[in-house]
């Protein structure tokens, strides 16, 4: 057995916090049931479906946290994505990511070997033109919604742009499947005021329901109208002509979505064990075995009001330490420091000594690892471990 495998062998059995194998991915059940619930709550009240982003998550069982009861609408970023779960009983999926011909045929795959209803999205005329054989060489009729750019961020047509007629003309002609309309409002990710939080929500609505309302005077039904990012999910108000919610990584929160004023630190659900390996105290460094490769390069927290590094630095039950930061960060190790600026000092934190690592950006931690141990507040004690779907 080489030494990967003994690790992993090691911390699949682990009973507590105490004997697992660091780096080691802790997902917090409670914070988790409390993210969840606030942002079903929310859609409830505004009267639309909640479409749960499973990219950040990637894992059954945190899907069965958000429908305990059964398997509801999904959104996925991967085919493997949507394979896994359409392999666990979910049948309305939503690949949220620009098609091209080979992931549409393997989607349209897919749906023929397990009945699952998974829509694709596009925003030209050309991947239009590839829905006609797609559909030939299937046999399965392709559902596709059209991308909006409702803010500059990514890719997508904007709602007054003579394309998007073109296109859904197109969708048509290839005998496929016209649902709606999709936005995404990334550049809300670079706000931090409650005022252009709402601002941008709003912003978002308008683009797409703007963008059905063309669609339907030119006799294209548009039943779906798909609005979402973590941060206008919490910050809408008013939701009127939109169907669908869609956000992703609420259910774990990160600093990012803390810089962004979305969540508090202790909503952070996920966390990176790490264990003391050094310091260097005449330079007020001490050293984990927690480094890029397991915290991931994100450093989305840059360019906000306070730099989070590469992340927050908590003691072993949770407890965020102040000002401590993992300022360095190579492949397989970290520097913690006190963050520049700041009074304090390092607290101590002698060899050996545990400490959970926030995430600026929880999909990108989540992805360096194969598993959950779940945990629940401050409990050393290991209640399960959760598998996680990886690759393309």
């Amino acid at each position: 057995m080489d030494k990967m495998a003994a690790n992993l062998s090691v911390s699949e059995t682990a009973k507590s916090i105490d004997a697992l194998v660091t780096p080691a991915l802790l997902l917090d059940r409670g914070r988790l049931e409390r993210n969840t619930q606030r942002l079903a709550e929310h859609a409830r009240k505004l009267g639309v479906v909640l479409r749960p982003h499973m990219k950040t998550a990637k894992s059954i069982d945190v899907a069965r946290h958000v429908f305990p009861r059964e398997p509801g609408p999904i959104t996925v970023s991967t085919i493997a994505e949507a394979e896994y779960f359409a392999g666990h009983g979910f049948r309305d999926i939503t690949y949220a990511v620009g098609m091209s011909a080979a992931s549409a045929i393997r989607a349209m795959k897919l749906c023929r070997r397990t009945g699952v209803d998974l829509k694709l999205l596009l925003d030209t005329v050309e991947q239009a033109d590839v829905l006609a054989n797609v559909r030939e060489a299937t046999g399965v009729t392709p559902s596709v919604f059209i991308e909006l750019d409702c803010d500059d961020h990514r890719g997508g047509l904007k709602p007054d742009d003579p394309k998007l007629l073109e296109v859904a003309n197109r969708v048509v002609a290839a005998g496929a499947n016209l649902v709606g309309v999709l936005a995404h409002a990334g550049e809300s990710y670079s706000l931090s005021t409650p005022g252009a939080l709402v601002k941008a929500a709003e912003n978002e609505r308008l683009a797409t329901v703007r963008a059905a309302e063309i669609l339907r005077a030119h006799g294209h039904a548009c039943p779906i109208v798909s609005v979402g990012s973590t941060p206008t999910a919490h910050f809408a108000e008013n939701l009127e002509g939109v169907t669908e919610l869609r956000a992703g990584v609420y259910m774990f929160f990160d600093l990012v979505q803390h810089g962004v004023g979305v969540c508090e630190l202790d909503d952070i659900a996920i966390s990176i064990l790490a264990t003391v390996i050094g310091s260097k105290p005449e330079k007020g460094w001490v050293l984990v075995d927690a480094g890029w490769m397991a915290l991931s390069r994100d450093r989305g927290t840059a360019n906000q009001q306070i730099d989070q590094g590469y992340g927050v630095v908590c003691d072993e039950k949770g407890r965020v330490l102040e000002d401590v930061i993992v300022a360095q960060a190579s492949q397989e190790h970290g520097i913690l420091a006190i963050r520049a600026g700041s009074g304090k000092s390092m607290p101590d934190l002698p060899l050996g000594a545990r400490v959970r690592i926030l995430p600026n950006h929880a999909c990108a931690m989540a992805a360096q690892h194969h598993f959950y141990s779940v945990v629940n507040g401050d409990s050393p004690k290991i209640e399960a471990r959760w598998e996680r779907i990886r690759g393309w």
